[in-house]
Order: C-alpha cells, then structure tokens, then sequence
C-alpha cells in the first residue's frame, strides 16, 4: 500500500473495497447523488442494511474491487481532502434534472398548441417546426417519444422571436444536447454578467453580447475542446 502522502488519502478514509464502496455509497447518499449513478453510466449500488454491493452497469455484475477503488478516486478527485471531494458530474445531472423537471412543467408546446398559435392545422404545424430546426432556426427536444418546442423562444403569433435566430443558429450547428441548449438560453448565464440569455436578448442594444455568448459555448463543447 502507498503512503498517505502519496494516495492523497489520510488515515480517516478508508482503504479496504468493502468499506470503501460502504462509504462511497453513504456519502452519495447523504449527499442526495445517488439516483444520479445511472444517469451518469457509472456503476451503481444495492444496499442490503449495512451490506453494500457495487454492481456494473453494463454487465450487471459485482464491481471489481480495483474498480470500486477507482471508482471512489474519480468521484472525490476535486478537493484537495478526499474525503469531502466533490463529485462534480453528478452535481450537475441533479442540477440539470431539476432544471428539466422545471422546464417541463408548462415551458413547451406540441404540435397542437404551435398550430393554436398559428391559426394552421396541426399538419402544417408540424411540417413547418421540423422544417425550421433543419434551417436551425428552431430548438426542439425529445422527451419520452414526444417532440417539444420550448415556448421561450416563439412571440404571441408562435413564430420563432427573431432577436434569437442568431443565437439559436452557433448552438443548433455544434450539435449540442437539445437539452443543454434550452437550460443555457433559460437559466443565468455567466458571460452576461448573470443575465438569461432569452431575455438580455429582447434588449437590441444587448442581443450581440447573447449571440457572442452563444457563439463562445458552441466553441467549446465542439468535439475535443471543453
């Protein structure tokens, strides 16, 4: 075994699989992280009283220990004591469900409620939303089998606000997670001084820093630059 200065843990962690991955599993869960393991695609745990059993996620088998060991590192890698790291990733998917599950609660339309808008059928509706995201001129989201346009984004008339087609084109053409892009354009953003970005938009002496915004964050989740 390697000294503690060496591993970066100290004698309050412990080192044996077994009360590792016991740790590991209470840790998570009193940090509310838990549920956040499959989303994640990491392997999760079964707790059985004070029995904990690491499975893997794709075979579903009991998690080797040098990968329970390893599991445990990556989670507590930021900080300087393991033993209060911050499993980064999987404070952002809970912070990124709640943002869903608020976004979701009344934030889209479907086919029917674009056509509503429109004064058209909800055909033509249809045709139209997906021919607008094929220009990038429109974001659509998948959810449970279901298209959603996020409402932020249409006027009264259910036309896409036209302050935003510049924004919406940079992040659409990088491809990035539909997702991704309705809780950037809808939450504060740190480029505009914690200003969201949908509504600094509307202000026309405003809306270059927004597109400049869009154009720096499709930058950086093209593949290989973070």
């Amino acid at each position: 075994m390697q000294p503690a200065e060496q591993t970066g843990r100290d004698d309050s962690v412990p080192t044996d699989p077994a009360s590792v991955g016991a740790a590991l599993a209470t840790w998570l869960e009193d940090l509310g992280l838990a549920e956040q393991l499959t989303a994640a695609g990491l392997p999760t745990f079964v707790r059985d009283g004070d029995v904990v059993s690491w499975r893997d996620p794709l075979s579903g088998e009991r998690l080797a220990d040098d990968r329970l060991l390893e599991l445990d590192r990556m989670l507590r890698s930021v900080g300087d004591d393991p033993a209060h790291g911050v499993p980064v990733e999987l404070v952002r998917l809970r912070r990124e469900g709640r943002l869903r599950a608020a976004l979701l609660d009344g934030g889209w339309l479907d086919y029917a409620g674009v056509a509503r808008l429109r004064g058209v059928s909800e055909n033509a509706a249809r045709f139209a939303v997906h021919k607008a995201a094929e220009r990038r001129t429109l974001l659509l989201v998948q959810q449970e089998g279901r298209t959603l346009v996020p409402s932020f984004q249409l006027d009264g008339a259910g036309e896409v606000r036209p302050e935003l087609l510049t924004v919406l084109e940079p992040l659409l053409a990088a491809r990035i997670d539909p997702w991704r892009v309705w809780i950037w354009l809808t939450s504060p953003a740190g480029l505009l001084s914690g200003g969201v970005p949908h509504e600094v938009a509307r202000d026309p002496e405003e809306q270059a820093y927004v597109q400049r915004a869009a154009v720096a964050l499709a930058e950086r989740s093209r593949p290989g630059r973070r």
